[in-house]
């Protein structure tokens, strides 16, 4: 039988033999650009690329995190957290790419084409930043918007309807997810949404029902108007407070005065019926 000193030697070493793989683990993920596993560490990674904007006074305030379209943040985004802060809210830019070392050469054939970083794996940028939310006194975590553009509005969807605990972790990669992780959040703003074969929407009940606002453009030709627009009906009827508002002229990111592709025409009177729905979402929340 094993002395007890020699018992406490073993497990000193086999305590700091984990130390040093753990660390060698984190190490690994940092120069691969992995995302921590847990919600603090999540949230710890991606703070440093948030784009925060806050209106005037110390709070709390609404808050309202943005999740870009999987072109990356855009300008327009910018002029959208511009809106926020001057109606009152925190706006919080998430930039899902940053942190990952994803540029957007890389997102445009990799992400929009649906090779990596599906929604619902997302989904866990859209917890931890709610999660830290929750610890900046100057945020009201229980007044908290949610709006995303295409590929963001997949992220949002599917971490409204991920299924809490194994399926949740796995999905995100977060280790140590409550089970609501979206606990507080009031509404979402979801602009032409993905919906299609590999989200959830409209497959599956939502475990929160948020007051939301989808925008459909009827010359979408990118995730296209009949797909996202069954996937909300059947949504809807699954019991989530979605208004659909269809843009009949509207293509695929209609705000966006920048873009290269051919397929997309900017509209500034439709951005500005986009502005007051945002509004509308942030004086009921």
């Amino acid at each position: 039988m094993l002395k007890r000193s020699a018992i406490d030697e073993l497990t000193g070493h086999v305590d700091r033999a984990r130390a040093v793989a753990e660390q060698r683990l984190e190490d690994i993920r940092a120069g691969l650009a992995l995302p921590p596993p847990t919600l603090a560490r999540r949230a710890s990674w991606l703070a440093p690329h948030f784009r925060i904007r806050k209106p005037k006074g110390g709070g709390p305030f609404p808050v309202v995190l943005m999740l870009h379209g999987c072109g990356g943040i855009r300008p327009f985004t910018d002029d959208m957290a511009e809106i926020a802060a001057r109606e009152g809210a925190a706006a919080i830019e998430i930039d899902s790419y940053a942190p990952r070392k994803i540029s957007r050469l890389v997102a445009l054939t990799t992400v929009c084409t649906g090779a990596r970083l599906h929604g619902r794996e997302r989904a866990g940028d859209l917890y931890a930043a709610l999660h830290w939310v929750r610890e900046q006194k100057w945020a009201d975590p229980k007044r908290v918007v949610a709006a995303g553009w295409s590929h963001g509005s997949w992220a949002i969807m599917d971490g409204l309807a991920l299924r809490s605990g194994e399926e949740m972790r796995r999905a995100t990669g977060l280790v140590d997810l409550p089970d609501e992780p979206l606990e507080g959040l009031a509404a979402a703003l979801l602009t032409y949404p993905y919906s299609g074969a590999a989200s959830y929407a409209g497959r599956r009940d939502w475990r929160l029902a948020p007051r939301s606002i989808a925008i459909l453009g009827g010359r979408d030709h990118v995730v296209g108007v009949r797909v996202p627009r069954e996937a909300l009906e059947r949504q809807r009827a699954r019991g989530a407070p979605i208004e659909i508002v269809h843009f009949p002229t509207a293509t695929h990111a209609f705000e966006d005065g920048f873009a290269e592709d051919p397929r997309i025409r900017f509209d500034p009177e439709l951005v500005a019926r986009e502005h007051a729905l945002l509004c509308d979402l942030i004086g009921g929340c």
